[in-house]
Parts: structure tokens; C-alpha cells; sequence
């Protein structure tokens, strides 16, 4: 059993953490509200620690996930940041979902200091990370990926090393673009059945066996129907993921329209107020449009 920081305790990183406890490593937790962290060690045990350096103080492995580039940055770097108090051969790896920019830059600091570094950003959501079982992929030394999959393993189903520093970013684009296209596909579908007075459970359980099914039909199809939007990945975020896609997709020369548009559907759901709705919620928007 290994002595691991977890930072960031959102509603991915505070069940993540709490599976690295369960599994037997001796885990030191540091979140930026204090008393998350204080409500993490009363579930689990184990401490916390008030600054990311404190916390990566002596851990053979430092895991992460915050929300964008900056918050890295900022749990990263700097007198109290986690590369301070990270010893030579220690491994960092990013839960995190950003761009492959920030991941290069952070991944050649680490290596300059002699630590390693993963970037790891998962997909499955809160309820994958409350099952432990994520998928994820992931970006960086061989060596590196070797050493963290062991530790990785106590919330993952899947654990993929995918290329060199940036390459589980790269892949995590992936997953967003699909995903993109197949929610709002779902959203389409089930306001059609809506309003030809079709009989939506019955549709899905014939459909969703054939060509048509897909992760988001199985979990999402009854929250949409019921217009209930607080079953995890929320809309900003997925914004700011798409924002990642579209922007690295102009460095690239990929087109992506399919993406664009839906990106723009999110914002008019997010000017519906629906910025902390689940993903899901792009059938709203449709249901608004008439």
C-alpha cells in the first residue's frame, strides 16, 4: 500500500479519495474549502492538510482533480504548491479534465524536478467515481503509467496508457465529442417520441437493444423524460470541456460542427439558468422551443 495526497474534493475527487482509503493506502486529503475536506476525513479517516504541498509532504503518489488549467496550475505550482513538497521520484497524476497545453507545461516542470507525471482525466461520471468505476486514459512515461496503475486501479474499471505527456487529454477530447453529439441525439429522439404520443419506456426498452443503445440511453432516456438534471456532470463544465475540444480541433485542422452546434444548445441552456444541470438537460431546451 502506497502514501497518497488526494486534492480536490468535488463530487468526482471526494469518492475517488475515499476509494484509495478503503483499498488500504495511507491517503492525506487537501481541498481549497476546508471544511470538505474536514467532512472527508470524518467519513474516511485519515487527515487532511492545509496546503497541496503539505499534503504531497512525503507521498509516493500525488492524484488531482480540480476543475480547469488555472486550478492546476494553482495546486501545482508556487511556495505552496504540491511540486514543492514532492520528493524526487514521486508520481503526480492528473484526474483533471484539461488541455493538453497545460499538461505538457506542468508535465516538463515535474520532470525538471525529478517527479513524475500522468495526466489520467476519467469519464463515468459521479456515479462511476462513487462505484469506482471510472474509465480512464491516460498520458505520459511508460515507467511513470506503470508505477501509478496500481494506484489508479482502486477507482477504475478501465486504465489506459494511450501515448506520451497529453495523450489522455487528447483522448478525454475524444469522449466529450462523443458524448456531445450522442446527448443531444437522445434529447432529439425522446422529444420526438414526446410528442407523437409515444409511449417512451416502451420505445427505449426495444430500441435501446438495437443500434440505437448507448450508455446515455440506459442512464440518462428516465431522467430526461422526467426533466430531473442533478445526476452529476453539469453544464458549465461540459462547456468548458467543449471550449477545450474546439479550441484544440482550430490548432489541428479537425472539423468538428456536430460539437459546435451542441456547444452553442449548452449555452442556450445555461441561459435558461441551467448552468449546474446535468448534461441531460439539452432536451429542455427543446421542450422550451416548443
Amino acid at each position: 500500500m502506497a502514501k497518497v495526497a488526494f486534492l480536490g474534493l468535488g463530487v468526482m475527487g471526494f469518492p475517488m479519495a475515499g476509494h484509495l482509503a478503503a483499498k488500504g493506502h495511507e491517503v492525506t486529503v487537501y481541498n481549497r474549502s476546508p471544511a470538505k475536506a474536514a467532512t472527508w476525513v470524518g467519513k474516511h479517516g485519515h487527515r487532511s492538510a492545509p496546503t497541496p504541498r503539505e499534503a504531497a509532504a512525503g507521498a509516493e503518489f500525488v492524484m488531482a482533480c480540480v476543475g480547469n488549467d488555472d486550478d492546476l496550475r494553482a495546486i501545482c505550482l508556487g511556495a505552496d504548491g504540491a511540486f514543492a513538497g514532492m520528493g524526487k521520484g514521486a508520481i503526480f497524476t492528473d484526474h483533471t479534465t484539461v488541455s493538453a497545453a497545460v499538461t505538457r507545461e506542468l508535465s516538463g516542470v515535474a520532470r525538471d524536478a525529478g517527479i513524475g507525471f500522468v495526466d489520467a482525466p476519467v469519464s463515468g461520471g459521479q456515479a462511476g467515481a462513487e462505484n469506482g468505476v471510472l474509465s480512464v486514459m491516460c498520458g505520459g512515461d511508460a515507467a511513470d503509467y506503470a508505477r501509478a496503475e496500481p494506484v489508479i486501479a482502486a477507482y477504475a474499471r478501465i486504465c489506459r496508457l494511450l501515448g506520451p505527456s497529453g495523450a489522455g487529454q487528447l483522448a478525454k477530447m475524444v469522449n466529450q465529442i462523443c458524448i456531445a453529439g450522442l446527448v443531444q441525439g437522445l434529447a432529439e429522439g425522446l422529444h420526438f417520441a414526446e410528442r407523437a404520443g409515444l409511449d417512451i419506456e416502451a420505445v427505449v426498452e426495444v430500441i435501446s437493444q438495437g443500434a440505437a443503445g448507448s450508455w446515455q440511453m440506459a442512464n440518462r432516456h428516465k431522467t430526461m423524460k422526467d426533466g430531473t438534471f442533478d445526476y452529476g456532470f453539469a453544464v458549465d463544465w461540459m462547456r468548458k470541456d467543449l471550449g477545450i475540444c474546439l479550441a484544440t480541433a482550430n490548432e489541428t485542422g479537425a472539423s468538428l460542427p456536430v460539437t459546435a452546434l451542441v456547444d452553442q444548445f449548452y449555452k442556450d441552456v445555461q441561459k435558461m439558468g441551467g448552468n449546474r444541470w446535468d448534461t441531460s438537460s439539452l432536451i429542455a431546451r427543446l421542450r422550451a422551443a416548443g
